[in-house]
């Protein structure tokens, strides 16, 4: 059976991959170090229990930076969504902005702030933006019609949760290099043995992927891909106001 068809995209590519890649160092410790051969009753044990394992590590990727989430909204002066609909923002121009709230707006039966009710009251001009965040992700759930969308939501779990695993990876990284280190000065091994060549192997890969997490996965690339994907989301309104006139039209002839 194939363990990844268990996962949908979204859970596939933003909540099991960077699970699997913040623990790719013990993987390729497992793989390596494990004489495998010698041990058959594993293989059929492995084959029920992989799939358990992957989706346990997907839902702890998904726990852990649902965990992070909160903070790095607080950081950045909340979610990316309500920052760009304030009139102080201006990532969108005033124009295209004030279209866009004022179409959720008029789906939610509401009238969004003015700049200085916005500036008077800012925790309740968040809130009106953070329902109309709410709609509009409700109403763009249809994968097909929104596929940018969606790919950019997927960029932004994926870079979320392998960065709220960076630490937890980066010392499994440590743990690897010293342990290695440790069993090589104090065993003499001839690098030149198989076990050896594989420690060596080993502390490439480790090291590799510490420089990745260390250097790649940051702060800066989640709100950069949270950036987009909310730019996305508010960018959807074109689509969402296209098929409300296509069905007016519709009805009218």
């Amino acid at each position: 059976m194939n363990a990844f068809k268990l996962f949908d995209a979204y859970s596939l590519r933003a909540r099991l991959f960077p699970a699997l890649w913040a623990s790719a160092s013990v993987i390729a410790a497992i793989a390596l170090i494990v004489p495998w051969h010698r041990f058959s009753i594993f293989h059929a044990i492995g084959s029920v229990a992989v799939p358990v394992v992957l989706f346990a590590m997907a839902d702890l990727a998904r726990r852990i930076g649902k965990i992070k989430e909160p903070k790095l909204y607080e950081r950045w002066g909340g979610m990316p969504t309500t920052n760009m609909m304030r009139h102080a923002d201006s990532t969108l121009d005033a124009a295209t902005k004030a279209a866009y709230v004022g179409f959720v707006a008029g789906k939610l039966n509401s009238s969004p702030p003015t700049a200085a009710e916005e500036v008077a009251s800012p925790d309740k001009a968040d809130a009106f933006y953070s329902r109309c965040a709410a709609w509009l992700r409700e109403n763009t759930r249809d994968v097909k019609k929104f596929t940018i969308l969606f790919n950019e939501n997927v960029t932004y779990g994926y870079r979320r949760n392998l960065f709220a695993l960076k630490w937890p990876a980066l010392a499994i990284d440590l743990l690897i290099l010293f342990g290695t280190a440790v069993y090589m000065f104090h065993a003499r091994h001839d690098l030149a043995s198989e076990l050896g060549v594989k420690l060596l192997i080993l502390v490439v890969i480790a090291v590799i992927h510490a420089a990745y997490m260390a250097f790649a996965s940051t702060e800066a690339s989640v709100r950069e891909a949270a950036n987009i994907y909310a730019r996305q989301l508010l960018l959807s309104c074109d689509s969402l106001e296209s098929a409300v006139q296509t069905k007016r039209r519709n009805k009218a002839g």
